[in-house]
């Protein structure tokens, strides 16, 4: 039989102890042939505190662990023993079904792009008020026409000498208002 992924629910913020945990007793119970990866899906975001650039990890799926194992009635009790585990998500308690390939790819290639594109904690949108935090029209508001999240930046339309005029800023130098 092949790997499958499954997934696990988990206590929320437990998620990665829950994989610690899960990896540990494969090793103890010498199941390492019958699990794959045990991953906890994650994409990087950067978020601005007090002027600083932040990477942070943000779970998309809070709650949840994905497990790449073969279904057996002993891998099944090792992952419904493991503290702050709930169960398997899909089927039924007794018999968990996995995810399809084509989810599990999604998600996981989601997770590579979470790694090598950090995404914006704040995400702006078209017509909101923000405040420019840095530069030269620090403490001007203005209205965002345009985002760009692969280069990080926004047009924003601010109000100079009575005119409104177009500048573009990164996402680090403006804030919500």
């Amino acid at each position: 039989m092949a790997m499958r992924w499954y997934v696990v629910h988990a206590y929320s913020n437990f998620e990665n102890q829950v994989k610690r945990s899960l990896e540990e007793r494969v090793k103890q119970a010498g199941l390492e042939q019958d699990f794959g990866k045990i991953l906890v899906p994650t994409e990087e975001v950067i978020e601005i505190r007090m002027g600083q650039r932040r990477k942070t990890d943000r779970k998309f799926f809070p709650g949840y662990v994905l497990v790449q194992m073969e279904m057996n009635d002993e891998t099944w009790h090792l992952v419904r023993s493991v503290p702050n585990v709930l169960g398997f998500i899909g089927g039924t308690a007794e018999k968990p079904a996995p995810i399809s390939d084509k989810e599990a790819e999604a998600i996981l290639v989601r997770v590579e792009e979470g790694l090598s594109k950090p995404k914006p904690k704040v995400l702006f949108e078209v017509g909101e008020v923000v405040r420019i935090i840095e530069g030269p029209f620090k403490d001007f508001n203005g209205v965002v026409e345009e985002v760009d999240y692969e280069k990080n930046k926004l047009r924003v339309s601010v109000l100079i000498f009575g005119r409104s005029t177009p500048v573009e800023f990164d996402f680090s130098q403006v804030e919500k208002v």
